[in-house]
């Protein structure tokens, strides 16, 4: 009877009961309709352990809220999320990363600290960390390569910095689900080579990454499988298979001019490059 007392008040967690033997992320037809708009229309899929999958599509298609609704942030109007068998909520296994956007880069924190809000779901509210908890932040730092910044205020860090800095929030909380949202946009090609080298580690550990951008090209060259997403999927699997001229422009429409380059296809989107709603 305490016990379930302290998890009502939010002293200790509780957590979604993983499924064994059950896909780490499934969507049975979820849709979900806001302000009168169509957002996402039955969309369903499925991933398992230590894919890579790279979700893309037009400026408005829906990307950061298919995120939002994995994540457990935006509820589904209807349809079914699963997470390793389990229904929305409580999956502390679950790492979001919203796009830099929307981050307040002026407040006042410093890395360590933002690190260590990936422990919260194992510490609960009102716990103050203990020796094991620092532990995994200074090993998730040194992952990433970030242990020279640990006391340097976020927003005095690069762009690739600040992308690390969310990968090591997602290590110190065990994630087993990342979901970036746009954390390739505004880097160098040094920058997205040191992220994709970190990210190459963590899909050998079994950690499962999908990413929202919209470089066509390099979700070709760095991603197996790829989600082509226009408020419902268009289409899931190999970019090869997927990224076909009738699937681009049935995602882009009139936004997109297919343009032969010798053998091969060149797709030019010219929609812009900052996705403020998905």
């Amino acid at each position: 009877m305490i016990a379930k007392r302290l998890h009502k008040t939010g002293l200790i967690p509780q957590h979604a009961v993983h499924q064994p033997g059950s896909p780490l992320l499934e969507l049975c037809a979820v849709s979900l309709r806001y302000n009168g708009r169509v957002a996402l229309e039955a969309v369903s899929f499925q991933v398992n352990n230590g894919q890579r999958v790279a979700v893309v599509g037009p400026n408005g298609a829906g990307k950061s809220t298919l995120f939002k609704v994995i994540a457990g942030l935006l509820p589904a109007t209807s349809g079914e999320v699963k997470v390793s068998g389990a229904g929305p909520g409580g999956h502390i296994c679950i790492a979001y990363v919203p796009q830099r956007s929307q981050v307040d880069w002026e407040f006042p924190v410093v890395v360590n600290d933002v690190v260590m809000m990936g422990r919260i779901g194992k510490l609960g509210l009102l716990r103050w960390p203990r020796a094991r908890d620092w532990d995994y932040v200074h090993h998730a730092l040194e992952v990433v390569g970030l242990s020279h910044l640990a006391n340097r205020q976020i927003g005095e860090l690069s762009g690739g910095e600040q992308q690390r800095m969310f990968i090591a929030r997602a290590l110190a909380q065990e994630a087993e689900l990342m979901l970036m949202d746009e954390p390739l946009t505004g880097l160098d090609l040094p920058s997205q080579e040191g992220i994709f080298e970190i990210l190459d580690g963590l899909g050998q550990q079994g950690v499962t990454v999908l990413i929202a951008m919209h470089d066509l090209k390099l979700a070709t060259d760095r991603f197996e499988q790829v989600m082509l997403l226009n408020r419902r999927l268009i289409g899931y699997g190999k970019p090869t298979d997927i990224f076909t001229p009738e699937r681009l422009v049935a995602a882009y429409g009139g936004h997109l001019h297919l343009v032969g380059a010798g053998d091969e296809l060149l797709a030019l989107s010219d929609t812009c490059c900052d996705e403020a709603t998905g």
